[in-house]
């Protein structure tokens, strides 16, 4: 089956199959992220549903840990609540999850920036605890800037030099600097890995959730606190670092490398949404630009 086929009535049968009291309720799309459709179930709820994502490991990690870990955030995070299991119908994994309420930021903004650098700091304060041994690894990313070099390369080889609009020596220059920072030598962490605008939600002009915890794993926190680059309005950064309070300069310098590349990661995909071509996010173009700005013009904190 292909993404085109994944509609309200399939939606509708799933539920009827296998959670027949929800059926009945109001149900519409919403955006969703890359690997996973999102659909709207009465107020509270939400169907996840794998679309691009190629195994069942990202819903099924949420399963496992966000249970365990939204109580003690201070931002309201999707909690799965019922399972649905591959069948005949629909051979992918789906989980009916809590409604986080708010608008994605890649289609929204904030504008009450010193609030929302602190309600980002508090969040990843409370969810950067040292990781238990049975946590997620990371797989794709989680790596020291120097092991991802391929990877940063492409994204910068990839942006065309006029949407980039900046030289790309200056842009090198931030990913060099972060590939000769010492590494991580604190204990592996929780690290939500993806924290980018549409990964956020955004209400009263400041930051109101965070949802799409499919790459969570232990390890390094550097990977998160790239969000003070790419969530946060120009100036606010240094606040968030300030009341975040617990990184050192080796692990903001990884950081800012790492913001830098996922800018670009957004650029590219803003380009290919304005060229048509599938998996395309036209409105990451503006975010990852915006971004990338922030990255070079503000001093390091």
């Amino acid at each position: 089956m292909t993404t085109s086929e994944i509609s309200a009535d399939l939606v509708r049968d799933l539920l009827r199959d296998q959670h027949p009291d929800l059926a009945d309720l109001p149900l519409r799309e919403v955006d969703g992220g890359w690997g996973n459709q999102m659909w709207r179930l009465g107020d509270e709820l939400a169907v996840r549903i794998q679309r691009m994502d190629t195994t069942p490991d990202h819903q099924l990690k949420e399963r496992r840990w966000l249970p365990l870990l939204a109580p003690r955030l201070p931002l309201p995070v999707p909690v799965p609540v019922r399972d649905g299991a591959p069948s005949a119908r629909f051979s992918k994994l789906w989980t009916v999850m809590t409604w986080v309420p708010g608008q994605p930021l890649d289609q929204g903004s904030i504008t009450r920036g010193e609030h929302a650098a602190d309600a980002l700091a508090a969040f990843l304060r409370a969810l950067h605890v040292e990781a238990p041994a049975d946590a997620p690894v990371a797989t794709d990313r989680g790596a020291h800037p120097k092991d991802c070099t391929g990877g940063f390369e492409h994204f910068l080889g990839s942006v065309d030099a006029e949407a980039l609009g900046r030289d790309t020596a200056d842009v090198r220059a931030v990913w060099d600097d972060a590939v000769a920072a010492p590494a991580w030598e604190g204990p592996s962490v929780w690290v939500h890995g993806d924290l980018h605008p549409a990964n956020v939600v955004v209400a009263d002009g400041t930051l109101a959730g965070v949802v799409d915890f499919g790459d969570l794993f232990a390890g390094d926190p550097a990977w998160d606190l790239t969000a003070a680059w790419l969530l946060l309005p120009a100036d606010a950064t240094a606040r968030f670092f300030t009341a975040y309070a617990q990184a050192d300069e080796a692990t903001v310098r990884r950081a800012r490398g790492l913001a830098a590349a996922k800018s670009l990661f957004l650029m590219l995909m803003g380009q290919n949404g304005d060229r048509g071509l599938p998996g395309g996010k036209p409105a990451w173009g503006p975010a990852g630009r915006a971004a990338l700005d922030r990255v070079l013009s503000e001093p390091l904190p």
